[in-house]
């Protein structure tokens, strides 16, 4: 795993809209310093990143370096009862041909 995504993941889930602007900054450039696509395995790994809200829409960009992974990330499995709401939409975004609902 390439060393930007190890300092990505290292540094925890994203923070939520709380969080103080320098937090935010700061992870905003270790996500831009992670150049894509990356591989299923990095996926897998900011997979697991994803905080509590979409941090002023750096969540998005989360989902979309992950989605230049060649094939479906190996750990995203069927969301449960209690996933985040980001597991449901990286699970559907996958194409998946029958989209767990939510309860």
């Amino acid at each position: 795993m390439r060393p930007e995504i190890q300092a990505f993941v290292g540094a925890g889930p994203l923070p939520g809209w709380d969080a103080d602007e320098e937090e935010i900054d700061r992870r905003v450039s270790q996500l831009e310093a992670i150049s894509a696509p990356v591989t299923p395995d990095e996926g897998q790994a900011l997979a697991a990143c994803f905080g509590p809200d979409d941090c002023y829409g750096v969540a998005w960009s989360l989902l979309h370096l992950i989605e230049t992974s060649p094939g479906p990330v190996p750990a995203v499995t069927p969301p449960g009862p209690d996933a985040s709401d980001w597991h449901h939409t990286l699970w559907n975004r996958w194409g998946t041909t029958d989209p767990p609902t939510r309860t």
